[in-house]
């Protein structure tokens, strides 16, 4: 399973319907979707699930949904995020996820009301022994939660617990610190965040992935394989053609997910593209866009 978390490894949205109602089937085929696109990894929940969003309850659900999709398939890793802030927590839903058949945990370190860093690395070393030997993905993300964790860090972390298996970088540029991390004894694979804004660059410094939402997956399949078979202009030319939507969306991650969700409504695999407030509404100018975009790269479904 290890060699599943690699390439593009979208995160899984979570549809609602008009009246912020929680929508299963609308997720059932999110699903089915991204996986028919090839990927070998997704996770859930994450920022573009709109994880803050969603009760215990709900959460639950929609993860024993995507659990029981790809329990019984060797061809995908499920990577179950664990978000919670409270150490107890984020132990308890490590191990439940480990128990019903996670491939990999998605481990998001606490950042409300700003623990110190030794509080912080004290929550990450708990998760990492309770669900040990399941392989968990350390998302460092500073500018949506203001974590400061630097390579040495990183990788003391790894020596001390070898199921550290991967970190998603979302640091903005990413690309020095997944040369870094790849450096050393023991060195950690880097998976991209971030929409995959800066992936050129971190491609070149040795990342192994990217984790994107999940709207316009096939697009990133597509320039990875043509980056994996060595066609380094093409690949550069389609992340040159998605740079100008990218750029904006990721303005703020409120708003992408708004557009991601539009995106997945015009394509026909959801009903609607309604985001909890509160949250970005999108105006006439940033629907036209929306209509550009999909337009240019053909994601329309067939008449």
């Amino acid at each position: 399973m290890l060699d599943l978390v690699r390439g593009v490894s979208p995160v899984l949205e979570v549809p609602f319907h008009d009246d912020g109602a929680l929508d299963p089937d609308g997720f059932a085929r999110v699903v089915a979707e991204v996986l028919a696109t090839g990927v070998t990894s997704v996770m859930f929940p994450g920022f573009a699930g709109e994880f803050h969003k969603l009760d215990d309850a709900e959460r639950e659900l929609l993860t024993t949904l995507l659990l029981d999709v790809t329990r019984s398939r060797d061809d995908v890793a499920a990577i179950v995020s664990v978000p919670d802030h409270a150490t107890y927590h984020a132990v308890a839903q490590g191990v439940r996820a480990a128990e019903r058949g996670a491939d990999a945990i998605n481990l998001l370190p606490p950042h409300v009301m700003s623990p110190s860093r030794e509080a912080v690395l004290a929550h990450v070393r708990a998760v990492l022994t309770a669900v040990a030997p399941l392989p968990v993905v350390l998302q460092y993300a500073p500018a949506q939660t203001g974590t400061a964790l630097d390579a040495g860090t990183l990788h003391r972390l790894a020596a001390e617990h070898p199921n550290l298996g991967w970190v998603k970088v979302e640091s903005a540029p990413p690309g020095r610190l997944v040369a870094a991390l790849a450096e050393g004894k023991r060195p950690l694979p880097a998976l991209v965040g971030y929409a995959g804004l800066h992936l050129p660059d971190a491609l070149r410094r040795g990342a192994v992935g990217v984790q994107p939402g999940c709207s316009f997956t096939d697009l990133y399949v597509e320039l990875w394989r043509r980056w994996e078979s060595g066609d380094e202009e093409g690949a550069l030319a389609l992340h040159t053609r998605l740079l100008p939507y990218l750029s904006y969306w990721m303005q703020g991650v409120e708003l992408i997910v708004a557009a991601e969700k539009e995106i997945s409504r015009r394509r026909g695999w959801i009903g609607s593209a309604h985001c909890r407030a509160p949250g970005h509404r999108l105006d006439e100018e940033e629907h036209r866009m929306i209509g550009r975009f999909v337009e240019e790269f053909g994601l329309a479904p067939a008449a």
